[in-house]
């Protein structure tokens, strides 16, 4: 019965089980899925009670089906709205530099200036 699911249909389920590492979700009287831990809700997950309980009705996007090992895998978090402070800039994510006399970098925050005064002498066009 697992061949009338389809990748990237979006179902309604009720939770079966409840592992450490994902939700088992009924599709159906025959078929059940493996939500990830990851794919529980946008950020870090650290335990799926916090998120779900068994018998819970949740919506889930199919993912991958497997007919040959017969599983399925689903994401509830496909089904919902990204939260709109996250970004996918990755320059949002970098570390921030500190601008710390004792941070232990300022040799090349100072010594930065006198590169760029050395390229530019170089090059002639020496700024005054």
């Amino acid at each position: 019965m697992i061949d009338k699911f389809e990748t990237g249909q979006i179902l309604e389920g009720k939770v079966t089980g409840i592992q450490p590492y994902g939700a088992f979700v009924a599709l159906d009287d025959d078929t059940q899925g493996l939500v990830h831990i990851s794919e529980i809700t946008y950020g870090y997950v650290k335990d799926i009670n916090d998120h779900l309980a068994i018998d819970d009705t949740v919506n889930v996007k199919i993912l991958n089906v497997d007919e040959e090992n017969n599983k399925v895998s689903l994401s509830i978090r496909a089904t919902q709205e990204p939260p709109k402070n996250r970004t996918n800039n990755r320059k949002n994510h970098a570390p921030k530099q500190q601008d710390n006399a004792n941070s232990g970098f300022n040799t090349l925050k100072d010594k930065l200036d006198d590169w760029i005064k050395q390229s530019e002498e170089r090059e002639g066009t020496f700024r005054k």
